[in-house]
């Protein structure tokens, strides 16, 4: 019987410690794999790149606006001033003696009598202008020109029909055979009389101020012209101009060269280089407009008359070395010029210097695109 309780001991004894010993191997197993858990390389976790926010790019043009006469990007206060517009002297001897000319925005240039040709300077701000002339008379056609513009009409003396034309358009103008001539041009001595007249910025805008003008631009008067591109562009035209002639007449004939490097065309006249001699710069464009104008004689002085208001014609516009045929509409009542490329669009330009020539459309045919020289 002890012997029987010794063999129950014995296997519950056995028994127990085999329960124990599987309980250990658990409990090292479980451990084991929480272990290898432990023991595993974490996860790398990548920190968020933090990207510094870019400062934002200033405007180079912010508080400007673009003018209306070179597309330019200029100041509100100077977009804000009325233009001068000033009729130059262009007879050979004027013209190799001329001054300040190069500073003027949009050159016109048309026949006077006699075959020779005049020009009106519209400037947007003459406070740059230290001499400028010579001022020769005015003609009715540069009046309407310069309405154009809502531009005082700057001039040492006129035709009588330009006297109509400045009552007609209610022009305020700066005459030198009036009153305040003296406030506004002088005479350079060491010139030829009456081709030794000049005037600055500041002598205009004291007439101006002395007759009580308007100093301010009215947008309402200003005609639309054309509109400008934001950068310099090509036009996509087969028709390449480096060159272009214009035979006013026999006595007087302008051509313009492009020059490639300055993406210009430069101006000469009399057969040399039409020169600013205050500076000693060639006159050059980044636009030119050939506007054909119908005209005659209109008296037996020779004086022209070109077919303006209410009118409409042809032409070409140049830039880049190309060329494209335009049109063009006028009406002086209600302020309205404006030129048109081949689809009827308002007109497109490069941002600059615009050169435009009222060309008789009699002599159109006369007009070369090829350099003979």
């Amino acid at each position: 019987m002890k012997q029987k309780k010794r063999i129950i001991i014995l296997c519950i004894i056995c028994g127990l410690t085999l329960i124990a010993f599987a309980a250990v191997m658990i409990a090292i197993n479980r451990d084991s794999k929480n272990i290898s858990k432990d023991d595993t390389a974490p996860e790398t976790t990548t920190a968020p790149m933090v990207t510094a926010t870019p400062e934002p790019t200033k405007d180079p043009h912010e508080g400007m606006v673009r003018s209306n006469l070179t597309g330019e990007y200029i100041t509100e206060k100077v977009a804000k001033k009325r233009p001068y517009a000033v009729i130059i002297n262009n007879i050979e001897y004027a013209n190799a003696n001329q001054q300040g000319t190069s500073q003027i925005d949009v050159l016109y240039e048309a026949l006077a009598e006699g075959g020779i040709t005049r020009m009106l300077g519209v400037i947007q701000d003459v406070d740059k202008i230290k001499k400028l002339g010579s001022v020769r008379s005015a003609r009715h056609y540069f009046v309407s020109f310069a309405s154009e513009w809502d531009a005082i009409f700057c001039h040492f003396g006129q035709t009588k029909y330009a006297i109509s034309k400045i009552e007609e358009l209610g022009i305020n103008n700066l005459s030198g055979l009036s009153a305040v001539g003296p406030v506004v041009y002088a005479r350079d001595y060491s010139y030829k009389a009456p081709h030794n007249v000049f005037t600055t910025g500041k002598k205009m805008k004291k007439g101006a101020k002395k007759l009580g003008y308007r100093t301010k631009v009215k947008s309402e008067n200003v005609a639309e012209h054309f509109s400008f591109y934001e950068e310099d562009t090509d036009l996509s035209s087969t028709q390449d101009t480096t060159y272009v002639n214009l035979p006013f007449s026999n006595y007087s004939t302008c051509y313009l060269k492009y020059d490639k490097k300055s993406k210009t065309y430069k101006k000469y006249e009399y057969g040399k280089k039409h020169i600013d001699h205050k500076n000693n710069k060639q006159l050059s464009f980044k636009n030119v407009i050939i506007q054909l104008v119908k005209e005659k004689n209109i008296d037996k002085n020779g004086y022209q008359h070109l077919y303006l208001h209410k009118r409409k014609g042809e032409g070409y516009y140049l830039t880049n070395g190309k060329r494209i045929k335009i049109t063009w509409r006028k009406s002086e009542a209600d302020h309205r010029m404006c030129y048109y490329d081949e689809d009827g669009n308002v007109l497109t330009i490069n941002p600059g210097k615009t050169y435009i020539a009222a060309y008789p459309t009699s002599r159109k045919k006369l007009i070369s695109f090829k350099n003979k020289k």
